[in-house]
């Protein structure tokens, strides 16, 4: 395997670059959005049935938003008299498995929370699956065809769509088989592209601690990263963005913290791409997700449910909190997507659902989380 790295200038500026973010540090300010999912999205689900532990959302547009759930819940007989229209009202969390069913994982809904299409034709892919099951949605930005990318961590797979549903175009990673070799993977978690056609997996939750780099194809090239308690090494990769200046983001999840690489000159004739570490960014709660702006990082975090926003040199500038009770509650925002019109859709894989969070008429622009960065 060629590992993609130089692991000498990873020591040297990893221990010089650790901007502190403590809990305490910056204060929650407001949030720049009003929430209203009680009036946005209905549950499509058959009698008896409800959300399922929702992983994942990606915005094409306002008319074409994807939505990746564990299967759907099925509700106790009789329903509590708490329960307004998903498991989290009835204090359930689902992202264990309670009620599950494995129908209805990928579905597609407008901004006005109405549901377009339910690819129920793909649920024969999760049903059996003992453990968490599909994790994220990609779809590239550099991509006409607009292919839908799943990651399913439970089955150490990934599968690649065509834009309609009708077609799976490819499949990377043997299903049920973990490995960590070029062709297998071990709870891959993300995918993240890059202008020229390549794309990296996160592989990420097992016992990899990888980057996995291959070509527009599906080609493997070559790998970085590795398990250990040094800032550049990973406990997990569970997200990826790319940034500016030819940077990555990789979000250790049970690290806490976010490491920053660079993509440098190739130094081979194979003209293989390098990455070489640049800074760690610590002291979050729990990340989960990363959206990488041209000027900023938007992260969404626990312990409590919140989003944090960087500036792209690692310092926290403003972080507000989650609703954690009432119709608009939330357990975890596991991922998020923004559409054209700053609304930013997020998922909770325990609460069980998505919501729409709208920017306030007054909210402050450098406020509201930005489109992912895509190089002009």
């Amino acid at each position: 395997m060629k590992k993609l790295y130089r692991s000498v200038t990873w020591l040297v500026t990893g221990f010089l670059s650790l901007p502190a973010f403590g809990q305490g540090l910056i204060e929650a300010g407001p949030s720049p959005y009003e929430f209203n999912t009680e009036s946005w999205i209905k549950p499509f689900a058959a009698e008896g049935f409800t959300f399922g532990g929702t992983s994942s959302v990606v915005v094409e547009s306002q008319d074409r938003i994807f939505i990746l759930q564990r299967g759907e819940t099925q509700l106790p007989d009789p329903l509590p008299p708490e329960y307004t229209t998903f498991a989290g009202s009835m204090g359930w969390n689902v992202l264990r498995g309670q009620g599950r069913v494995w129908q209805n994982s990928l579905y597609i809904i407008n901004s006005d929370g109405e549901v377009l299409e339910v690819w129920d034709q793909w649920d024969h892919l999760f049903v059996g699956t003992d453990g968490p099951g599909p994790h994220k949605l990609r779809i590239s930005p550099y991509d006409p065809e607009k292919r839908l990318w799943l990651v399913d961590e439970t089955n150490h797979i990934i599968y690649v769509f065509s834009n309609d549903g009708d077609r799976l175009l490819m499949t990377l990673g043997e299903k049920g088989i973990s490995g960590k070799d070029s062709t297998h993977y071990h709870l891959p978690q993300d995918v993240a592209f890059l202008p020229d056609g390549k794309f990296l997996v996160a592989d990420g939750l097992g016992d990899n601690k990888r980057i996995v780099i291959r070509d527009a194809s599906g080609r493997y090239i070559g790998e970085f990263g590795e398990a250990g308690d040094l800032p550049h090494q990973f406990a997990s990769v569970h997200s990826l963005a790319w940034g500016p200046n030819e940077h990555l983001y990789a979000l250790d999840r049970d690290k806490r913290d976010i490491k920053v690489f660079h993509q440098i000159a190739a130094r081979d004739s194979a003209n293989y791409p390098q990455f070489e570490y640049v800074k760690t960014w610590t002291g979050l709660g729990l990340p989960l997700d990363i959206v990488v702006t041209e000027n900023a990082a938007w992260v969404t975090d626990l312990n409590p449910p919140k989003i944090v926003k960087f500036d792209l040199e690692g310092t926290p500038t403003y972080v507000f909190n989650l609703p954690v009770e009432g119709p608009d509650m939330w357990i975890e925002m596991h991922s998020a997507s923004i559409d054209e019109e700053g609304n930013l859709y997020g998922t909770d894989n325990q609460a069980g659902r998505p919501q729409k969070l709208v920017p306030k008429a007054d909210a402050d622009p450098a406020l509201i989380v930005g489109r992912p960065y895509v190089p002009r």
